[in-house]
């Protein structure tokens, strides 16, 4: 399983969904080549949208995040505006860096996959 990270929270709900959808194209592109594809952002979004149970943001769904994590085999990150500042993906890099998983990153516009952040 390939675990997807990308930013999500921000102050403005249109960057949210933004982004939200952003991931979702990411993902499905990714789910068309045969990947196996996790996406927290797709998945915690869409479940908080859905049922209001849950905050959508990183510190409430951090154990949920970290244990898929660590259930990959390797982490993607898509390189939305933001990526870099993110909390949540920094600790997602970090994170798959103390478990040595491969890294990568993908273009948010062609979805081109890289050993390299662009």
């Amino acid at each position: 399983m390939i675990y997807l990270a990308s930013a999500y929270s921000s102050d403005d709900p249109a960057v949210e969904e933004a982004r939200f959808l952003a991931a979702c194209r990411a993902t499905a592109s990714l789910l068309a080549r045969g990947l196996h594809v996790y996406s927290p952002i797709v998945h915690s979004h869409a479940i908080c949208e859905a049922t209001g149970i849950m905050n959508r943001h990183w510190p409430g769904w951090y154990l949920h995040s970290s244990a898929m994590l660590t259930s990959s085999a390797a982490l993607y990150v898509l390189t939305l505006l933001g990526w870099r500042e993110s909390v949540g993906v920094t600790a997602e890099i970090e994170q798959a860096r103390g478990m040595q998983l491969p890294i990568k990153y993908v273009d948010p516009v062609t979805y081109a996959i890289s050993e390299r952040a662009q």
